[in-house]
């Protein structure tokens, strides 16, 4: 599972010019689901997320957490976080889930994203939607569950 997040001042999420979701500042998660994904990727992707310290502290520096500063979500699937783009000028998206497969997992992320306490948006799975986002600072962090397998090296 791989979710790009955004720090933002506020977003929001569009479907046919009506906002079907909206926050403040926070987090933008684009969140991309892959075949071999389950609920474990989730749990990591969520505890990472809500944890993170990128929000600043009174002496401004990177000290506090979505959870610390009471950050909104606005969380939207985008499965072409895994596009394969090493052969060729056309992505391939093999490795995303179907969206039968991606939806289910999808729903369980946001249900443990809701499980936080943090107020959480969404669009609506498999819809075309336009993203509105004011990146703050900007700060852009990619997270990728299978970094669980794939420890960081002292």
């Amino acid at each position: 599972m791989r979710a790009l997040l955004q720090r933002v001042s506020r977003a929001s999420v569009s479907i046919d010019s009506e906002v079907v979701g909206r926050i403040g500042p926070g987090f933008v998660v684009l969140l991309g689901i892959a075949l071999e994904d389950t609920i474990e990727d989730a749990r990591y992707i969520v505890e990472k997320t809500v944890n993170l310290r990128v929000f600043s502290d009174a002496e401004g520096k990177f000290n506090l957490s979505a959870l610390d500063t009471k950050g909104e979500l606005l969380v939207v699937s985008q499965f072409t976080l895994h596009a394969d783009t090493r052969k060729g000028r056309r992505p391939s998206f093999l490795d995303a889930a179907p969206p039968e497969q991606a939806q289910p997992l999808f729903e369980q992320t946001l249900a443990l994203f809701r499980a936080s306490g943090l107020k959480v948006e969404t669009g609506r799975f498999q819809a075309h939607m336009a993203v509105s986002i004011e990146n703050d600072g900007p700060v852009t962090i990619m997270l990728n569950s299978s970094d669980l397998e794939h420890p960081r090296r002292s």
